[in-house]
């Protein structure tokens, strides 16, 4: 990957960390926070910036608004994601909507995940 740490983004990445959406705040501080692997928010990884990334489980979890459905960003996420799946990682995107109307299947869906992608990696 390119340099892991883009000394550029730090000031975006901090911004991000501090206004969290509502969707990312509930994610991060009701599972991903005391989830027993790690997880980072607002990770930076080459020229991107992660909602949360998880370097053990190589899983990177995006949280995608309405706005990630329009024929560009669809485009640029899939760019961004062919990008860091080029490193071995798994991106895994979920709509913000599913925050709020599926809170438990959303962690259980993230569990499975990890579990699957640590035991591939053991």
């Amino acid at each position: 990957m390119q340099r892991k740490h883009n000394k550029q983004l730090v000031p975006l990445a901090k911004k991000l960390r501090r206004e969290l959406t509502k969707e990312e705040r509930h994610l991060w501080y009701d599972f991903l926070r005391s989830y027993p692997i790690r997880f980072s928010r607002q990770k930076i990884l080459g020229r991107y910036i992660a909602d949360f990334y998880s370097a053990e489980a190589k899983i990177i979890i995006e949280l995608d608004g309405s706005q990630h459905y329009e024929p560009d960003e669809l485009q640029k996420d899939a760019e961004r994601t062919a990008f860091l799946e080029a490193y071995g990682l798994t991106v895994i995107r979920i709509p913000n909507n599913e925050i709020s109307r599926n809170f438990r299947g959303v962690c259980a869906y993230i569990d499975v995940a990890v579990r699957q992608s640590l035991s591939q990696l053991r």
